[in-house]
């Protein structure tokens, strides 16, 4: 368990580790690329850890130190003895189950106890309509799943939901492989549409074309194989989220030096928002600029296309004068947690007037001025972890319990969060 030293304002200059979703979507395409790719800056954390890991057993080579040095095999995946163990990396899950559809033989995906409660089935169905082998093992339609491999035929398949990108990022990563020209159809609403546009970002990067139409509902991939080379990833704007919000409810000032403008993430629009409510936004250099006020306001916004920065924005709601409705988050309820009911009772534990619905969630913000200290639960989610912290830059007593969970995407949290609170 880990105490949040209060403060008055912040004021301080940081960097971010490299972006997670920017690093895995990397990796996979240095991994399926032909050659020596050189990843600089990415993020060294659980998971991954947990990519890198899976992608080694599948013959790839990943060499490790400042910069990531990985020679793919031009789209050739071997099968190793082992089990892929994926812990609860839901990204690496989704991307690996479509890359090991390339091999030749038998794969078996597992992850831990909650990634076993994550839905894959949306998956698991368009990548049957390319020809794949692949089944739910216990029948749940989550993993662990089998794969009995024979590369992926292509040609026209449907994703039956865009509930999670994560889905439609991992076939797009591996259309390129396909045996036929690849044709990608999604019913229903793309959620986190700014991740699919990384994806095809990444993958135009390393010199794959996609014919996307703009609503992200049909794709077209002709057959084709990545070009390795050297790749910088940018500072994580959902790890940049906890700094700016800590500027805002303390009325301080943040500079997050290495997430550039514009950002290939999503999340940086989290900053916008911020805006919205009051907070004073600038440039310095390569990064953003926050500055917090005395008064913050409420505001109604749809985070569909955000949901990893949903716990933050949540807990600046809190300190703000006013209602703040954040909707269209179902989503949150397939994440390491539930996302969505965790964030409504840890609030609620800090004395927080807040109301869940099936996808949204009512925050009655006072200006933080009947909130108390608690025990928070993190239920092993590092962004509750995170987010939550930043409530006890303002309230005393707060304190975070299993705070080691940030390790799935920034183990060094506490050392930098620490810099908020040495210089008061």
């Amino acid at each position: 368990m880990i105490e949040i030293k209060p403060v008055n304002r912040v004021d301080a200059r940081i960097s971010v580790p490299g972006s997670k979703s920017l690093t895995q979507r990397a990796l996979i395409a240095a991994a399926l690329a032909s050659g020596r790719s050189r990843l600089i800056g990415p993020l060294e954390s659980e998971d991954t850890g947990y990519s890198s890991k899976a992608l080694i057993q599948m013959g790839v080579s990943v060499e490790k130190g400042d910069e990531w040095s990985i020679t793919g095999n031009g789209g050739v995946i071997q099968t190793g003895d082992e089990p892929i163990y994926l812990g609860n990396n839901g990204t690496a899950t989704r991307f690996l189950t479509s890359v090991a559809s390339l091999g030749n033989g038998t794969f078996t995906i597992d992850g831990d106890e909650r990634m076993a409660e994550r839905p894959i089935n949306p998956l698991i169905h368009a990548l049957q309509g390319w020809g794949v082998d692949i089944v739910s093992l216990k029948g749940s339609g989550c993993p662990p799943l089998e794969i009995n491999a024979h590369g992926i035929n292509g040609g026209v398949t449907v994703l039956p939901e865009g509930k999670s990108s994560q889905y439609l990022s991992s076939l797009l990563l591996v259309a390129p492989y396909t045996r036929k020209p690849a044709v990608l159809r999604v019913e229903g609403e793309v959620m986190s549409k700014p991740y699919v546009a990384m994806t095809l970002a990444v993958m135009a990067d390393f010199g794959i074309e996609v014919d996307a139409a703009a609503d992200f509902s049909n794709f077209t991939i002709s057959p084709g194989c990545y070009r390795a080379r050297d790749y910088e990833i940018e500072g994580d704007a959902s790890s940049a989220s906890y700094f700016w919000a800590a500027a805002a409810v303390t009325g301080g000032r943040i500079v997050v030096e290495n997430v550039p403008v514009p950002s290939l993430q999503g999340d940086a629009m989290l900053v916008p928002l911020l805006g919205r409510m009051g907070c004073e936004i600038s440039r310095s250099g390569g990064g953003i600029v926050l500055q917090g006020v005395d008064h913050l306001h409420g505001i109604s916004v749809d985070m569909a296309d955000m949901p990893d920065v949903v716990p933050t924005l949540a807990v600046v709601a809190a300190f703000a004068h006013g209602d703040t409705v954040i909707s269209n988050i179902a989503h949150l309820r397939i994440k390491e947690c539930d996302r969505l009911s965790a964030v409504v009772k840890e609030l609620s534990r800090l004395g927080v007037q807040v109301d869940e619905y099936e996808d949204k969630m009512i925050i009655y913000g006072d200006g933080g001025m009947n909130l108390r200290g608690a025990e928070i639960e993190t239920y092993q989610d590092h962004r509750m972890a995170m987010s939550m912290a930043v409530a006890g830059l303002k309230v005393p007593g707060v304190k975070i319990t299993g705070e080691d969970c940030v390790a799935k995407s920034f183990p060094e949290f506490w050392q930098r969060f620490a810099l908020l609170t040495d210089n008061h």
